[in-house]
């Protein structure tokens, strides 16, 4: 693969406590490997001193390190996740991981395989056997991800076991086309996205990985009432034939 090209979009909205040791690991682990690579940070308009973090990082000579900072935040983070791709990435592959780390960027060894063989969406996941959760969030978050995965599976994607673990990877043109058809802004885009994917014939692997509860996060109780409206609106728009 050295011929190739990984696009890493990191969406960030005040991690400025969490950012550096990210951009350390993620940048540390894919110097080891042989394929080309860029680490695209969309700040979505942060607050705190997510920005100059990175730009800090980019001083010390992370050259593969593309700083996007927003003066104004672009919608919640489906909006910063589609700006980095759609826009940016340019990479053979492209995938989107989340600020805290949660899962780390090693995991993407597990996607390779079926990248290879003909898959052009490869999700992690929490909820298949080969998942390794640790430090696991709170039984009553625990049991809302669950109930909201069963009403997911039933009314858009029956199959997929995880839609919402921030760690996705897809054949760059895919993600561009997948993309370009995405339209909710916020904690419910993953479930669109996955949508747009199933009905226009793609095929999806979701595989076990590591994921790490790393607490500090930035997903209140709302937005379950809000990934439920989202969730409805792709139903409509899905039976309106939009993804197709």
């Amino acid at each position: 693969m050295p011929n190739l090209k990984l696009s890493v979009v990191i969406p960030a909205y005040n991690e400025g406590k969490r950012i550096q040791a990210t951009l350390e690991d993620v940048d540390k682990y894919l110097k080891t490997q042989t394929y080309q690579y860029e680490i695209i940070v969309v700040d979505n308009g942060s607050n705190d001193n997510t920005c100059d973090v990175v730009k800090e990082y980019q001083g010390k000579g992370m050259e593969h390190v593309v700083r996007l900072c927003l003066s104004k935040s672009v919608g919640a983070k489906g909006s910063a996740v589609k700006l980095g791709i759609m826009e940016y990435a340019l990479g053979d592959y492209i995938m989107f991981m989340d600020a805290d780390n949660a899962t780390p960027i090693s995991e993407i060894e597990k996607f390779w395989p079926y990248l290879e063989d003909g898959y052009e969406v490869v999700i992690g996941s929490r909820y298949v056997s080969e998942s390794n959760v640790t430090n696991k969030q709170p039984f009553y978050r625990i049991l809302l991800s669950r109930l909201s995965n069963m009403l997911i599976q039933i009314m858009a994607v029956p199959g997929i076991k995880d839609t919402q673990l921030g760690f996705k990877t897809f054949r760059g043109p895919v993600a561009k086309e997948i993309f370009s058809r995405v339209s909710i802004p916020g904690w419910g885009f993953d479930m669109e996205v996955l949508t747009a994917a199933r009905m226009r014939g793609y095929k999806i692997k979701e595989v076990g990985v590591m994921w790490r509860e790393r607490g500090g996060g930035h997903v209140p109780l709302s937005a379950y009432l809000q990934s439920l409206r989202d969730l409805f609106v792709i139903k409509i728009r899905a039976l309106m034939g939009k993804y197709r």
